[in-house]
């Protein structure tokens, strides 16, 4: 290896013999012909060398800075970041709005008096016991179950002939109530759910009939909703007496006293 300047460089003429042995080459040519000498060309690699080195050196420096660069930016995020929350205004907690007050339930609302005359109720509570009476005795509860509202009659008839079936054991004729004024313990009123609710006796002898009944508004008629019917006695009953006292023992008679006797003369 010769050198040339500074650096090492590979022997300028043993290499321009070695590329131009062939003598094809036009820069050997040229320098054979008092062009460029070896010098030259030693200079030319020279400078060449020298311009790599320095883009080496520039792209390294390049790197170097921005590796830097980024290292100090890494560093100094986290203290920016805290100086930035520091500077910005501190946002104060919304007030909290008062609570809304609990809504209260809603009070069920209180029967009203039904608006119907006293010949409209005896009509309702007759012709619904009648239809009972006439169920009990012939076993159909079809008519029974026709006259009533639409949900009453999800009740088929064998369902109330099971329902009715003690009253038709008890054989009791309830066919006094069509001629017997009944005596209401619950006057007609009106529930929350629009039902008509009543409930009285009828004071017939020698079996009292109780009942019970509520009535659906349908089609502009007041139609049967439920019933409820049990039987008393009507007749008031004595009370019973104390049983007789026992006979006391009569007290023995006191012995007679004899007279005294009189004195001999």
């Amino acid at each position: 290896m010769a050198k040339c300047g500074a650096l090492p460089i590979p022997d300028c003429a043993s290499l321009i013999r070695a590329t131009t042995a062939d003598g094809a080459n036009p820069a050997f040519r040229h320098n054979s012909q008092g062009g460029m000498t070896t010098r030259d060309w030693c200079a030319l690699l020279v400078a060449r060398s020298d311009w790599s080195l320095l883009r080496l050196l520039t792209v390294g420096l390049i790197v170097a800075m921005s590796v830097a660069g980024a290292v100090a930016a890494v560093m100094l995020w986290p203290q920016a970041q805290a100086q930035a929350q520091a500077q910005a205004p501190k946002q104060q907690p919304a007030p909290k709005q008062p609570a809304a007050p609990k809504q209260q339930q809603p009070q069920p609302q209180a029967p009203t008096p039904a608006q119907i005359d006293r010949n409209g109720v005896l009509i309702l509570i007759r012709s619904t016991l009648l239809a009972l009476d006439q169920a009990n005795k012939t076993g159909n509860y079809t008519v029974l179950r026709d006259l009533g509202s639409p949900d009453f009659q999800v009740n088929s008839a064998a369902q109330l002939a099971e329902i009715f079936a003690q009253e038709r054991r008890d054989n009791i004729d309830l066919s006094g109530v069509a001629v017997i004024d009944p005596q209401l313990t619950l006057l007609p009123q009106i529930e929350a759910n629009g039902m008509m609710h009543m409930a009285g006796f009828f004071p017939s002898v020698p079996t009292q009939v109780n009942f019970e009944m509520a009535f659906a508004p349908v089609g502009g008629r007041w139609r049967l909703f439920a019933l409820s019917v049990s039987f008393g006695q009507a007749a008031p009953t004595a009370p019973q007496l104390p049983p007789p006292a026992s006979p006391q023992a009569a007290a023995p008679a006191a012995p007679k006293a004899n007279p005294p006797a009189a004195p001999k003369q």
